[in-house]
């Protein structure tokens, strides 16, 4: 492992890791106030009244730096056997523990990090740079399980769950069904109460973490015949008598990422166990799911630019005629329109992940980011191994393995129409007056 990161003479010594408790209060605190309130003090000083989306403040700056060293160093060497193997590397999940991945919006008496959302999408566009199977751990447990818990949460429920989450204990929701894909809430799944518990009969597919969670965020419906307004969020262990969790998927793409189908066995649930009220769950899904389409965007847009920068290279080294392939007017035009869709990609990510952050109403945002990220990946992937001719289409580079993961973009956290339906209800109001 590298030294942790320091400073040395007051300078942010960038390029080493995030020491383990990093907290991103006590980085503010050493630079007197908040990083949102640190960057518009210097904007206002350079003169810009408003800082474009890629103006970082010091605190995202050190994040994304640290996160893509650690990628490069610690997760790069592991991806081909962990693809192959359909296996995540169990020091791969201690070490995002470790750097204080897992927990980044966490409050640090929890033992989290202490950042924010945008620091968030920036560390899952990083990972996924080098591999979008880490990426998208990393994506659920920031983006949906640690902030349900955090929104939600009683204060026992945080202190038993939270404290975990950002050190050594992976998460996983689960809310889709065989008949319960894109319609979510037409899910099968009861929860019967009994005295003080509840008692859970059904099951779940392509639960994503589900072979490394300890805890899972269970949909079920608690009121039937109030239908989709009966739906309850349940917290169910890991050991939980009644829970079984299947073979993992044999999957295109992704491979590292366990995804299992679940089943529930007459599963008692402590009453105390319901995360936030009876019947609100689907509420709270649609809440995570629209925060966790702005996680899926940064894995793709990660995802679409790790595949480009290793592709842009080649064409630069690679000879033909007398000169290089990038000297070729043919492939200079190609590669500089993927190289804008790919900026148009990132502009979209980064302005809906500000939105959120601002508290402003970021839904059709995060739809378009979502969708077109994973347009412009399956473009840069499929451009990429074009580019790169017979070479590109062998597991000897890291090509093929982005064109396979990235076809898992415009299917989960919301299908591509199902990104094109919410955006049209958003357009078809914006002009009834």
């Amino acid at each position: 492992m590298a030294a942790p990161l320091v400073r040395l003479c007051g300078k942010l010594q960038v390029g080493r890791y995030l020491p383990r408790p990093w907290t991103a209060s006590s980085w503010r605190l050493q630079h007197g106030g908040a990083s949102a309130t640190a960057e518009s003090e210097r904007a206002a000083a350079a003169g810009i009244p408003h800082p474009p989306l890629q103006f970082f403040s010091e605190e995202e700056i050190m994040m994304k730096e640290a996160v893509k060293k650690f990628a490069q160093e610690r997760i790069a060497p592991l991806v081909s056997k962990m693809d192959e193997n359909s296996a995540m590397d169990e020091t791969m999940i201690k070490e995002l523990f470790e750097q204080g991945l897992m927990g980044i919006e966490i409050d640090p008496q929890y033992g989290g990090t202490g950042s924010s959302f945008f620091s968030s999408i920036l560390v899952i566009e990083e990972l996924a740079k080098v591999d979008p199977s880490v990426a998208v751990l990393c994506d659920i447990q920031n983006t949906l399980i640690n902030t349900l818990l955090v929104k939600l949460g009683t204060e026992a429920q945080k202190q038993r769950y939270l404290t975990r989450l950002s050190t050594d204990m992976v998460g996983s929701f689960c809310l889709s069904e065989a008949e319960a894909g894109s319609d979510a809430f037409s899910l099968k799944t009861r929860a019967e109460k009994q005295k003080d518990y509840y008692v859970i009969n059904g099951s779940k597919m392509w639960i994503s973490n589900a072979e490394h969670a300890g805890v899972f965020l269970v949909m079920a419906n608690a009121e039937p015949s109030a239908g989709y307004r009966g739906i309850t969020c349940f917290i169910v262990d890991r050991d939980t008598e009644g829970l079984h969790i299947g073979k993992k998927e044999n999957k295109l793409g992704l491979r590292a990422s366990s995804t299992c189908p679940l089943t529930f066995d007459d599963v008692k649930v402590p009453e105390n166990c319901v995360l936030g009220k009876v019947g609100q769950g689907y509420k709270y899904a649609i809440g995570m799911l629209n925060e966790g389409r702005i996680g899926i965007a940064a894995q793709m847009l990660g995802l679409a630019q790790g595949c480009f920068d290793h592709a842009v290279p080649y064409t630069r080294q690679r000879v033909q005629f007398g000169k290089r392939i990038f000297d070729f007017q043919g492939m200079q035009h190609q590669i500089a329109h993927v190289a804008t869709q790919l900026e148009a990609a990132r502009l979209l990510t980064y302005n809906a992940a500000r939105l959120k952050e601002a508290g402003r109403n970021f839904i059709k945002e995060a739809c378009m980011a979502k969708y077109f990220a994973a347009e412009v990946a399956t473009l840069t992937t499929s451009k990429c191994i074009e580019w790169m001719g017979g070479v590109g289409f062998t597991k000897d580079y890291p090509i093929e393995k982005f064109y396979r993961d990235c076809k898992i973009g415009t299917i989960y956290e919301g299908t591509t129409n199902i990104q094109l339906t919410t955006m049209a209800k958003f357009i078809d109001q914006e002009y009834n007056d």
